[in-house]
């Protein structure tokens, strides 16, 4: 199963995500800002990134874009409020790989992360 960084600040959707995926057999780890999520990028090496767009510190913009600046190459699905199409469109110009707003449904959350690791819908 993938690795999956969860970074987001909001407590409810850290602890649904991460109860999600680990129902789904992935290895999770979580963080509730920007900077915390580089840095856990670094040391767990993910296959996904869960990305919030609203963090504290860098904002989701800023993480993604740092990230493949580096030379990260793991898919990165942008989860957020921000739903304009503009905000969407600069997310995936950063980098993002996806880009889905909240209120989600779970198993379009589910079918778009196994699309993303290439497990089919």
């Amino acid at each position: 199963m993938a690795r999956i960084l969860i970074c987001d600040d909001e407590p409810n959707i850290v602890v649904s995500l991460e109860f999600l995926m680990r129902q789904q057999g992935h290895e999770v780890r979580t963080v509730g800002d920007g900077d915390a999520a580089i840095a856990a990028v670094a040391e767990f090496d993910p296959d996904l990134v869960l990305l919030d767009l609203m963090l504290p510190g860098r904002d989701g913009y800023e993480v993604c874009q740092t990230l493949r600046a580096d030379g990260y190459r793991m898919k990165i699905l942008m989860l957020t409020a921000k739903g304009r199409e503009a905000e969407i469109a600069k997310g995936l110009a950063v980098g993002a790989d996806d880009y889905v707003t909240k209120p989600f449904g779970t198993q379009d959350l589910v079918a778009r992360v196994r699309q993303l690791l290439g497990a089919g819908a």
